[in-house]
């Protein structure tokens, strides 16, 4: 599914117009993006969380020059869906 599939969908369930529920989308998304960029985390229960992770620094491979690199410690922006959220997908999505 796509973004343009969300907006579809929205549009057609409430009724309101494609532009709208598209600025509207795209609004939430650049607030989630900001909150975690400032460092913050999102919570939306019943959904899940945007979180920060952090990674610790570690060492890496160069295959090409044979040599080890130093991949310094950094942080990732993640998603951890709810609990109630998991059990929806175990519960009707058939295993692949």
């Amino acid at each position: 599914m796509t973004k343009a599939d969300i907006v579809t969908k929205i549009s057609e369930k409430l009724g309101i117009e494609k532009g709208d529920v598209q600025a509207t989308v795209e609004a939430f998304m650049e607030e989630v993006k900001l909150s975690l960029e400032a460092g913050e985390d999102v919570f939306l229960r019943g959904f899940g969380s945007f979180i920060i992770k952090t990674r610790a620094e570690k060492t890496g491979r160069n295959i090409s020059k044979n040599t080890t690199i130093k991949i310094p410690a950094h942080n990732i922006p993640s998603f951890k869906p709810a609990k109630v959220f998991v059990e929806g997908v175990k519960n009707n999505v058939k295993v692949k």
